[in-house]
């Protein structure tokens, strides 16, 4: 069979998958968003880069400028498959994350590809992200609504030509709309158990020159930009009254400046900076000395910080799931996160951690200090989440079968209408999904 993925920033969610399916004997490619516009070779995947041609609109009316950029991806991903089909290769399967438009036009280069879509999240105004913190909500809920509408374009206009769905966890998946929402194969990423695990005699050094081991009192926080979207101000504001409860524990914080969905502060550069102008005058010179941001981590150094973990701080607007919360519920780390649905279907309360409100500091600073100074339920909870990664996350005994499962099923159906769900619970737009499409429209 042959496979391409299709992400800007490629390998992304594919990380294991492309190349587990090249080493199923698959000829399997790439496409990812690289100015270089060369030709790599990575792990078994030959890896293309597309280039747009334009950047976006100057003057374009605001509800527009985000479909507009999704639309130039498009095209440019567009060419690049042109490109490949001149000089004799397509694919058998497509599967794509539709988040920025790169799939919207493949479907007229390769007509006859199955084409797979990573559903990742769809937008809306009730339930999830949007008016979730009254602290950074839109002025005008109304204009957010329309803005949300034509964002949503860009996804809709994909799932209509998509053979399969996949979404990482159930909530995610419920967030799509119907028809498409019974339809959609819920399977996570996978997350390395053999490589994410306990290592009682870790140590790292931390940029202050400092060395910690396990037998210090280690509370870590991860975000891949530290921004409200993932509880940041919430985590800071806990802190002063954290470090007075804990007058031996460091906190490390992972995660760089900058913002990867909300906007940036107003009157600071980034929001470690804002929170610290709110809250580093609360703290003393020595407790200051023991909150550490080590910005961005290699794989290796950000699993040494895991591995150091008494208590892992996870929070998170109703939005997409972090793998670093899987990744370190995977280490055994006593969890602390936000009550907030993503959440709660992992978690489950004093088994594998401890939720609390997201926006409750002082409730968030007490359930850190209840887990570091009970021996017993901090073991218990480390225990019972990794016992919940083993059974739902596993990467090679659970994540990985599964998906090769339902990417090898689909290319083998051979007629319109040849996958039912009992075969591996394959639905193809053009065989249910299609009919479903259909009793829509004639609703409406």
């Amino acid at each position: 069979m042959k496979v391409i993925f299709v992400h800007q920033n490629f390998p992304a969610q594919f990380l294991h998958l492309a190349p587990a399916m090249a080493a199923r004997g698959h000829e399997v490619h790439a496409l990812r968003l690289e100015r270089s516009g060369q030709t790599v070779a990575w792990n078994g995947v030959t890896v293309h880069a597309y280039v747009p041609s334009r950047g976006s609109s100057k003057n374009i009316h605001p509800w527009l400028s985000d479909l507009e950029t999704k639309v130039i991806r498009g095209e440019a991903v567009w060419k690049k498959a042109r490109e490949l089909k001149a000089g004799g290769w397509s694919p058998d399967l497509i599967y794509a994350h539709p988040g920025w438009g790169e799939a919207l036009y493949l479907k007229e280069v390769w007509p006859e590809a199955k084409l797979v879509l990573f559903g990742e999240f769809f937008y809306s105004l009730q339930g999830a992200d949007t008016g979730f913190d009254p602290e950074f909500s839109s002025a005008s809920a109304e204009d957010e609504g329309c803005r949300l509408q034509m964002k949503n374009l860009n996804q809709l206009a994909q799932l209509q030509l998509a053979d399969m769905i996949i979404s990482p966890t159930q909530w995610q998946a419920s967030r799509y709309p119907e028809p498409w929402r019974d339809h959609i194969q819920v399977v996570h990423d996978g997350i390395d158990t053999e490589a994410l695990r306990r290592d009682p005699g870790v140590s790292a050094k931390l940029p202050s020159g400092q060395t910690l081991t396990r037998a210090d009192e280690v509370i870590t926080f991860v975000a891949r930009h530290l921004e409200p979207y993932r509880g940041f101000h919430v985590f800071m504001r806990a802190l002063p009254r954290l470090l007075r409860q804990r007058p031996r524990a460091h906190v490390i914080i992972v995660g760089e400046d900058g913002v990867s969905y909300g906007a940036a502060p107003k009157q600071h550069k980034n929001w470690r900076e804002h929170m610290l102008a709110e809250v580093g005058p609360q703290l003393s010179e020595e407790q200051a000395h023991r909150v550490h941001f080590v910005g961005r981590l290699d794989r290796t150094a950000f699993t040494r910080v895991l591995q150091l973990s008494r208590v892992h701080v996870y929070l998170t607007y109703p939005f997409v799931l972090s793998w670093s919360l899987i990744e370190a519920m995977s280490v055994g780390c006593a969890i602390v996160a936000s009550d907030t649905p993503p959440v709660a279907e992992v978690i489950s309360p004093r088994d594998s951690g401890l939720l609390t409100d997201f926006f409750d500091p002082q409730r968030l600073s007490d359930a850190i200090a209840e887990l570091l100074s009970d021996e017993g339920l901090r073991a218990h909870v480390g225990a019972g989440a990794r016992e919940r990664v083993l059974e739902r996350f596993d990467l090679r005994r659970v994540c990985l079968p599964r998906q090769t499962e339902l990417l090898e099923g689909l290319t083998s159906c051979n007629r319109l209408m040849a996958c039912e769900p009992g075969d591996g619970g394959i639905v193809h737009t053009n065989g249910r999904m299609a009919h479903a499409l259909h009793e829509r429209r004639s609703m409406a």
